[in-house]
């Protein structure tokens, strides 16, 4: 076969290969769900039964202005209302630890939504992201999942509802937009 031949049978192959990608991937897209949860976020870090615990800090963070450095297990419940005695509809676990020299709450964030009830039971969502705390809604990336949630993707919107000077303790109303199969 002379260049010319070869070089048109190369063409060919690339614009079929290129076509096919094209209408998976938009096919793909189309058959995604998109999924709207609304839920509450309590973190509790005083009492005797916290769901939040400092579990390490730098040498410096009790003088740093913004506690830089201190690192905060969870096991926050998430209810369907702001009370705690709602419905349980399953934990935030992860940690966050307190990332910023300049700003106040500026968290970094990395935490699994686990399910334990209705249609998303054993599921869980990844969220990985920065959560100024002060600011009056912060979003943060969702970047995974399981279960129902595989190959997830979308962001939360989070809006503190109560916040407690002198506990530290607080309810957050989170709002989760994710698209996944």
């Amino acid at each position: 076969m002379d260049s010319g031949g070869t070089a048109l049978s190369l063409l060919l192959f690339l614009s079929r290969t290129i076509l096919f990608h094209s209408t998976h991937e938009a096919t793909a897209a189309a058959d995604d769900r998109e999924t709207h949860l609304h839920f509450f976020f309590h973190d509790v870090v005083s009492g005797t039964r916290p769901t939040a615990i400092r579990v390490a800090q730098s040498p410096t963070t009790l003088l740093s202005p913004t506690s830089f450095g201190a690192v905060v297990m969870m096991d926050d419940p998430l209810t369907e209302g702001p009370h705690p005695g709602s419905k349980l509809l399953g934990h935030a676990q992860g940690i966050y630890a307190l990332a910023s020299k300049e700003e106040a709450g500026a968290l970094l964030m990395a935490m699994n939504f686990a399910f334990l009830a209705g249609e998303f039971n054993g599921s869980t969502l990844t969220v990985l992201g920065r959560n100024p705390v002060f600011s009056d809604v912060r979003e943060m990336p969702v970047v995974g999942g399981s279960g129902r949630f595989r190959f997830a993707r979308g962001y939360v919107l989070a809006r503190t509802h109560k916040f407690s000077l002198l506990t530290g303790d607080a309810v957050v109303e989170y709002d989760v937009y994710v698209r996944h199969d």
